[in-house]
This record gives structure tokens, sequence and C-alpha cells, in this order.
């Protein structure tokens, strides 16, 4: 099975590869921690969402682009690489289906697809990526309520990654019901995307430490000519490379609602939270001490790396549901 992209999704790719690389550089992730700093980010989404990137799992007949899961992995790559500090996954990947699922009983999808609407979305009563931000809400427990603006309150709170503008949400209206999709369903779709930005995430680490021992020098030359250096970096590599087609086959399975779709997510989630975790220690140990100083930007990708990592279930726990759905 061959899971490389065609060229429309190698276009859509390159294409917000390009808007980000314009307008999320480090110095919009580093202002991201800044509770004031949302005006940047509004601008940014509306931009997002004119390209259609917020909408890709949308039908057509909504509004949307039409495409399916294989696509919004390697956009949520593209996401992950830039550190994108808006909550891009909650919003395209599971609120949006959700939404769409249930028929938009709450009239909202129309704004979300401007650019107008950002969706926060919260699963147990746990912290919400980008709620801070958020117009509107998706509330995952026992059941999924969707509460719009004036229908929630949002109690800012610290992360270890602040350009995540946690959040918690508490409701203080009913809430609109969406029962399309179940609170497992919902929490699989987290995990996927997940999976995809953490491979963005450990690609540019990787591509920031190889630019800085390539100019980094001892004894006269750069430290990347080192054998221990070149040994750090290829590890980093293998791992990455070796968790890429394991998430490109949990989105294909996602896609085309193979039976074993959860098995593929939680392997897939395990194996990019390993390889990333990795590549932030590699990466770490080939800068020095200096890679974990604020005034570095490696240390905003290192905190994305960490926090991601153990959202929506960390690798041991996805590690123990494979086990379980192989009857193990």
């Amino acid at each position: 099975m061959r899971f490389a992209p065609d060229p429309d999704q190698n276009a859509l790719r390159d294409g917000l590869r390009s808007l980000l690389d314009k307008r999320c550089d480090p110095a919009v992730v580093r202002a991201a921690w800044d509770p004031d700093g949302g005006a940047s980010l509004r601008s940014l989404w509306g931009e997002l969402a004119e390209m259609g990137v917020v909408g890709l799992l949308v039908p057509e007949s909504d509004g949307g682009s039409g495409l399916d899961w294989e696509t919004a992995a390697l956009v949520l790559e593209e996401a992950g690489r830039a550190a994108l500090p808006l909550p891009l996954l909650e919003t395209m990947g599971i609120a949006l289906p959700a939404l769409i699922g249930a028929g938009d009983p709450a009239g909202v999808v129309a704004g979300v697809l401007a650019g107008e609407v950002i969706v926060a979305v919260s699963f147990d009563g746990g912290l919400a990526p980008g709620a801070t931000l958020a117009d509107a809400a998706v509330v995952v427990g026992d059941d999924v309520t969707f509460y719009g603006p004036g229908e929630f309150s949002v109690t800012p709170a610290q992360s270890v990654d602040g350009s995540r503008r946690l959040g918690r949400i508490t409701p203080s209206a009913p809430g609109t019901p969406l029962g399309a999709l179940e609170p497992g369903q919902l929490f699989d779709l987290g995990a996927l995307g997940a999976a995809a930005e953490l491979l963005g995430l450990g690609a540019h680490m990787l591509e920031m430490t190889v630019a800085y021992v390539k100019g980094r020098q001892q004894y006269g030359v750069p430290i990347g000519s080192f054998q221990a250096v070149k040994h750090h970096l290829a590890d980093v590599l293998v791992g990455l490379e070796f968790a890429r087609p394991v998430v490109a086959y949990a989105a294909y399975s996602q896609a085309q609602g193979l039976p074993d779709a959860r098995r593929a997510v939680s392997a897939a989630k395990a194996m990019a939270g390993d390889a990333t975790t990795f590549a932030a220690r590699q990466c770490l140990q080939c800068h020095g001490a200096m890679g974990y100083t604020d005034e570095y930007d490696l240390q905003l990708w290192m905190k994305r790396a960490w926090a991601l990592a153990a959202t929506y279930g960390g690798a041991a726990w996805h590690r123990d549901r494979v086990g379980t759905e192989m009857g193990i």
C-alpha cells in the first residue's frame, strides 16, 4: 500500500507551509504566550479559513472542502511544524465533524468556515487548547454538547506550553446536544490529529538542530562533523520516518472507516509521541544547555511536543489499548 501524497495534496501542503512560514514564524509563536496577544492570531485564523483549511473535512454541500483524514493529517503535520498556536485540530478535526454529523443544530458551521468562529474542545472536564481564544465550545463527556457565545465561561490555565492558550470551560447554559458521533470517536480524532502534529514538531526540531550543528564549531570544525552528533540526529530521523507511515495508515483507516481504525490510531499516537519526545531530547543534547533557554526557539517546539505527547492519551496508554484491541 502506498501512502505518498498525490499532486493536489502536495499543492495544499506546500501552500499551507508557505503561508505559515510567512505568518507563523517563531516570533508569532513566542508572542502567543502573552494572554493579550490574540489579535494577530485571529487574523491568521481568518487566512486559514479563506484557504479552506478550517473546513477541510466539511462536505462541499455544506460549504467545506470535502476532503478526508488522509489530507487532514498532512495539514496538521504542517501545523505542528509551525507550532501553530491555534486550535486547528480541535475546530477542524473534532468540533466540525461533530456539528456536521448532528446536522449543525446550532447553525454555527457557516461562521466557523468563514473564519469568524473558533471552537475549543474539552474532554471529560479537562483543559481545552485554544479556550482563551474561543468563541464557542464543544464539551465531550458522557455525551457531546455545543455551547455558543454567552453560554460558557473560560478560566485560563497555565501550561508548560503557554502558546496553547489552555483554559477550563464552564457551561452557563444547557447548550445544544450533538449526538451523531460518540465521545470515543471524537477522542480518536483528537489522538490521530495530535499524532500528525507531533510528526511536524519532530521534523522541525530536527531541521533546526541540523542547521545549528552545521554552524556551531569546536576545535575549529562544525560539531555536525562529529560522529556522535551524526548518530544522535540519524536516530531522530529514523524514529520519525518509522512513525510516519503508521500515522498515514491511521489516517487512511479513519478516512475509509476500516474496522481496525481504533487500533491504528493508538499505534500512530504511541509511535509519534515516542519519536517526537525522543527527538526533543536528542536535539536538546546537540544544542547543549542553550537549547532550553527562553531566548532560544528550540524550547518552544520542545514544550509543545511534551504537552501534545500527553494529550489525547500518552504513549503508554495507547500501547495498552493496542494490546487490548489485539486481545493480548
